[in-house]
């Protein structure tokens, strides 16, 4: 811009003003076509530069490398050239003379130039920037605010000068990337007023905004995910916008993309599909460690087994040529795919090894835990890391940075913990959150554990840190007055201690501020209850009279969320039945425009709550999504891949089981023997002793049997067959239950093929499954979901099910082996009568 705007008009001045009005010096900048001219330039007219001079000189620089590839720019040689020294200087004498626009321009360009913040010329920028801030243009101010961004100035006095300009002046921005770029730089400190006006504000932009303009949507994404606000509408018009643009997108603007939707856990297959296909056409034109860095992380988690190997292959041809932030990144997308190949692992590994000077400590973590993940093995390299951990930890005065040191020294191998570690947890309680807390709790039980000395050490430095721990945990949640924030603590919160030590407190202060929940935090809350498996009816109450009065300002895809508190803890009421029919009605018009994924869970949710909305179920079981669903199902996270082919399995066993008039196939027969393989059939000691005495109350061992694989593969605790007289059965006399070709279910005896009512007339079919805590809600004795449902089938398979809570077996009463029998003698005997 800085060399072609003024190539434009010089011929025009000399026609009309003659020789004599020309500028050389200025003609010489526009002349130049490298850095070293420009620098050539400054030195031989170091008395004659004047203002706009030195501004030129400046945006050449910078222009001249932003045109060149990240791997060919030279940063480091403009910034060692004696005249750029002499540069800097000119410019800080003359920023007086400079105008609004200039003082930034400069800024911004000495800061892409990689001139430090602490230098006199960037502070002097700084300080005349902020004494203009309230006269300057909102382009100018858009501009400024990347210069506050690019020095971590997110939560400054400056930062919050230019949220409150942004806040007055917010209907006058009318250009889509001013807006967007004020948006993500002052994204920490927007309150929930200014955050819902801009979110309005960029929706209104879009629509006339240039989709081809992709940065600007991509900046959108970015501010609600720094906000933690999965705001759907707007993110789903973003990403119909960045749909489009695929085609032009490089691996670093996929590869950016991606991780925003991943932080944000919005998995769209639609662009998750696209990218694929794109990152694909880029692998041959990616062989520069620039791009091919970029191109692995982005396609290695979205790619199969085969394309993995081929960029492996790749990673190994290119990997001494790589830097140390970029073998990071090779490694981190490693873990990510779980990858085995230890030659791959070793050679990177080594790479990091060598560069372990130039990491800082958040990377020394990162690498530490990669290492563990993926079973490298070299403890002289765990015990260097330990060591420069522990140096990182001992300087160290952030909270989160002594969480995160803290979290991963404790996974390393070690006979004890040194003491000042403790004293610099102890030094930051105070300002930690539930999620820091909980962390140094796991921290400590691992130490704990490996300490050998702590059994002669009471009461011991880590009982201590624990009581303290305890008090930090209980003061925060006694004295937190908003909702909002307590549930982004508790987003990612999970363990024992939680669970035994604030679980209880953290229900009461969720129902303390039970008046602050609403449609926008509702998910956040029905999602921590399912989590915690905790049954707390006040809450569930508000959430369903929240939702039903809301259910239109709710985005489609928000009502999965919701449901699933109430069908996992089969929580049910005249309210919950509303609920369900608001949120089916809702959601059905879109169901083609859900992610396969989340269509399949939502519906396995419903189907546990015993209902089967029937287009839904007609959709799911179409060849067309089926199909969409396994291309989707190949992009996912291995974790989330599993679960899903899980629940489909399920909701097929359900449909089947329940709707016949569906007429839907079962399709999982191969699916479920591969389960069954993997699980190994293997009966758990509580199984054996029950199997054993309900041989001796039924009459012998032949009268019962454990671990029963029934059709549509429900394994059965156990199973035996009473007659009319309630006499045990033996099972050489019985025949054994399948499923025939068309779908029926049949007993077969050798190769004889009966209907299950050959039975003996008036007998029975009984399956005793044992119920564990996992059965049960966590604060009552309250059954959950998927245990009706299973029971439900059992029973349409012709079964009379008897369940065996773990609480009544393992209870006081039942001490010796004949009140365990008698237990048994009237589950079987009086129940069933």
């Amino acid at each position: 811009m800085f060399r072609l705007s003024p190539l434009r008009s010089y011929p025009r001045r000399v026609r009309y003003y003659g020789v004599v009005n020309r500028d050389l010096v200025l003609a010489q900048f526009q002349a130049c076509t490298a850095e070293d001219q420009v620098l050539d330039v400054v030195g031989k007219n170091k008395a004659k530069l004047s203002v706009s001079h030195v501004g030129c000189a400046m945006g050449l620089l910078w222009q001249f490398q932003k045109e060149k590839p990240q791997l060919l720019r030279t940063v480091e040689l403009i910034q060692n050239h004696p005249e750029f020294l002499t540069l800097r200087v000119l410019a800080e004498n003359k920023i007086s003379l400079m105008d609004d626009i200039t003082v930034v321009d400069m800024l911004y360009n000495v800061l892409r130039l990689n001139v430090e913040p602490h230098d006199s010329l960037v502070q002097q920028l700084m300080m005349e920037g902020w004494n203009r801030l309230q006269r300057f243009p909102v382009a100018t101010l858009s501009k400024f605010s990347i210069c506050l961004s690019e020095q971590f100035l997110y939560y400054s006095p400056l930062m919050g000068q230019i949220t409150e300009i942004v806040n007055q002046k917010l209907d006058l921005i009318e250009d889509a990337r001013v807006l967007t770029t004020l948006m993500t730089s002052i994204s920490s400190l927007v309150s929930p007023q200014l955050r819902d006006a801009l979110i309005e504000k960029a929706d209104s932009l879009l629509d006339t905004m240039d989709p081809l303009q992709y940065n600007n949507t991509r900046r959108i994404v970015q501010f609600l995910r720094n906000i933690k606000y999965t705001y759907r509408p707007l993110l789903e018009k973003c990403n119909h916008i960045l749909l489009q643009n695929i085609p032009r997108l490089d691996a670093e603007n996929i590869s950016i993309i991606l991780g925003l939707y991943q932080s944000m856990q919005y998995n769209n297959c639609d662009f998750r599909l696209l990218a694929k296909q794109r990152l694909m056409e880029l692998i041959d034109t990616s062989t520069d460690p620039v791009s091919f860095t970029k191109l692995f992380v982005s396609l290695g988690p979205l790619a199969g087994q085969a394309t993995r190997e081929r960029l492996e292959s790749a990673a190994m041809l290119l990997a001494d040529e790589l830097n140390a932030q970029q073998a990071l990144a090779i490694v981190e997308t490693l873990e990510d795919i779980q990858c085995r190949n230890v030659q791959v692992i070793n050679k990177f590994a080594s790479i990091l090894q060598n560069n372990l000077d130039v990491y800082r400590p958040v990377e020394i973590a990162k690498i530490t835990q990669l290492l563990i993940f993926l079973h490298y093995q070299n403890p002289e390299l765990f015990s260097r890391l330990r060591t420069i951990l522990l140096r990182f930890l001992q300087d160290s005065v952030y909270p989160y940075e002594v969480t995160m040191l803290t979290r991963v020294l404790s996974m390393l191998p070690s006979p004890r913990m040194e003491d000042f570690v403790i004293s610099r947890v102890d030094a930051v309680l105070h300002q930690c959150g539930l999620n820091d807390l909980n962390t140094f709790t796991v921290a400590i039980a691992k130490w704990i554990r490996n300490d050998p000395t702590y059994r002669h050490n009471t009461p011991s430095k880590y009982v201590r840190l624990l009581q303290t721990l305890n008090h930090f945990g209980h003061e925060r949640l006694q004295k937190a007055d908003r909702l909002d924030v307590v549930l982004e603590e508790l987003k990612f919160i999970s363990g024992e201690w939680f669970e035994e030590i604030l679980l209880e407190e953290t229900i009461a202060m969720l129902q303390r501020l039970i008046d602050q929940v609403s449609w926008i935090n509702v998910p956040e809350l029905a999602l921590f209850l399912t989590r915690t498996n905790y049954l707390c009816t006040p809450l569930l109450d508000c959430i369903a009279s929240v939702v039903t009065e809301n259910i239109r300002k709710i985005h489609y895809s928000g009502t999965y969320a919701t449901l699933l508190p109430f069908a996992i803890l089969n929580y049910d009421s005249p309210m919950v039945d509303e609920l369900f029919d608001a949120c089916i009605q809702h959601f059905t018009p879109h169901i083609r425009s859900f992610d396969p994924h989340l269509l399949v869970l939502m519906a396995y949710a419903l189907a546990v709550a015993n209902c089967f909305p029937e287009e839904v179920i007609r959709e799911i079981f179409s060849v067309d999504f089926l199909a969409k669903l396994d291309a989707q199902l190949e992009t996912l996270p291995d974790a989330l891949n599993m679960r899903v082919r899980l629940r489909l399995m399920e909701l097929n066993r359900a449909v089947c089981l329940e709707c016949p008039e569906f007429q839907v196939p079962w399709f999982h027969e191969r699916y479920c023997k591969q389960l069954q393989r993997k699980n190994n059939g293997s009966v758990s000691p509580v199984q054996q002793q029950i199997h054993k005495m309900l041989g001796e109350v039924l009459g012998g061992i032949n009268c019962a049997r454990v671990a029963v694989v029934t059709p549509y593969f429900y394994t059965v605790d156990f199973e035996c067959v009473l007659d009319r007289h309630q006499h045990a059965v033996p099972y050489s006399e019985l025949s054994q239950l399948l499923i025939t070709e068309d779908g029926k279910v049949k007993w077969e005896s050798g190769s004889v093929r009966t209907e299950s009512t050959e039975l003996p007339p008036g007998a029975q079919r009984i399956a005793l499954d044992f119920l564990d805590s996992k059965s049960f809600c966590r604060n009552l004795q309250h059954i959950k979901g998927d245990i009706l449902m299973r029971k439900r089938h059992l029973e349409i398979l012709g079964y009379h099910v008897l369940h065996i809570p773990h609480f009544e077996w393992n209870s006081m009463e039942l001490s010796t082996q004949d009140a365990w029998k008698e237990y048994l003698k009237r589950k079987l005997f009086a129940e069933v009568a």
